[in-house]
């Protein structure tokens, strides 16, 4: 792990966190910020759950990341390009899946299932289109779906195998995975109602649903590793171009530009869009990711810096507007930075 330089620099951050967690309805919190090589801010606050016994969260507390968990398929998507398991990111979906419904999915490449501009949905477990691929963004699981079953045919590997054997592994992650069953570590999710729908649980260890759990360190140095380019401790542990892959835009460039900007499956900050998720004062070239549980992460390496907040909260309570929430998350980590300019 990083040294420590702890400072009041990024307080307002902590401050930031706080008051989205007295907004939202969860038990614990863990901010971390690394800053030019050394972690700048770690606090954790609460507990794991609303049980009265419960644990506090502490540095292996490991959070529920719901949607942060498409940066690591990203990842094995760009893996599987770099290894030449896929020719091209603009190669038809059906090339590779041929049991799809091929008059649904016609015209749909594997750049919009990363970009999130394929404009499928499902109903009632049928396939339906809802715009012409690329032609508009909509934020659906079906092209989650089919990347990571994609991964799996092309390359004989999971998501979770392709990220255990690259990265995982030669980082000594133990605090990041999916997983069948909760143990002490694993926060409770706090929902908004008993019986949430769109809560589920799964016992695949794949990587290909959404029961991933990640430590705020481990979270933040998945980051960092992406801010230095795949090479750590001196070492290129991971390929720079599947970095670049991944955190470079490749949405469509017929794409209108108030629609959020897409890498593989990061949100990439060039233009100053409408709808994205990334702050408007986070300078160009920055890339986060957002979970349905509040925990996000932003790398901007402009500044050299990774920030995560993580919270066990599942979806937003009534009058909560969690994009204008995440964006000034981000603006108030740029805002800590101009004040020793």
């Amino acid at each position: 792990m990083l040294n420590k330089k702890t400072s009041n620099q990024f307080s307002d951050v902590l401050d930031h966190v706080k008051r989205t967690s007295n907004q939202v309805n969860c038990s614990g919190t863990a901010t971390l910020v690394i800053h030019n090589n050394s972690i700048v801010l770690e606090e954790y606050t609460g507990k794991q759950s609303k049980k009265p016994d419960a644990r506090k969260v502490q540095s292996d507390t490991q959070f529920h990341v719901a949607s942060v968990r498409k940066s690591y398929i990203g990842f094995a998507v760009a893996y599987a390009v770099y290894h030449g398991y896929i020719k091209s990111i603009d190669d038809l979906v059906v090339n590779y899946l041929p049991e799809l419904e091929k008059d649904i999915w016609d015209g749909t490449t594997i750049r919009h299932l990363l970009t999130h501009t394929h404009g499928l949905n499902v109903k009632r477990n049928s396939t339906y289109r809802e715009f012409p691929a690329g032609t508009s963004w909509s934020y659906k699981q079906v092209g989650i779906d089919a990347l990571t079953t994609l991964v799996k045919r092309v390359t004989n590997k999971t998501v979770a195998d392709i990220l255990h054997e690259k990265v995982f592994l030669p980082l000594q992650f133990s605090q990041s995975g999916w997983y069948a069953k909760k143990h002490e570590k694993l926060v409770d999710v706090i929902l908004r109602y008993d019986g949430d729908k769109d809560w589920y649980e799964s016992e695949s260890t794949a990587g290909d649903k959404m029961n991933m759990y990640v430590s705020a360190r481990e979270l933040a140095m998945w980051g960092y590793m992406h801010l230095l380019e795949g090479n750590l401790k001196g070492k290129q542990i991971v390929e720079k171009e599947i970095i670049h892959m991944a955190t470079s835009i490749q949405s469509p460039q017929c794409l209108d530009k108030d629609l959020p900007q897409n890498g593989f499956l990061w949100f990439v900050k060039e233009l100053p869009a409408k709808k994205t998720e990334i702050g408007e004062r986070v300078p160009v070239g920055s890339f986060q990711i957002l979970g349905y549980t509040g925990v996000t992460l932003l790398v901007i390496p402009e500044e050299s810096l990774v920030a995560v907040r993580m919270f066990n909260s599942f979806g937003s309570p009534d009058g909560f507007d969690y994009l204008s929430d995440v964006r000034s998350f981000g603006d108030t980590v740029v805002s800590c930075l101009e004040k020793v300019k």
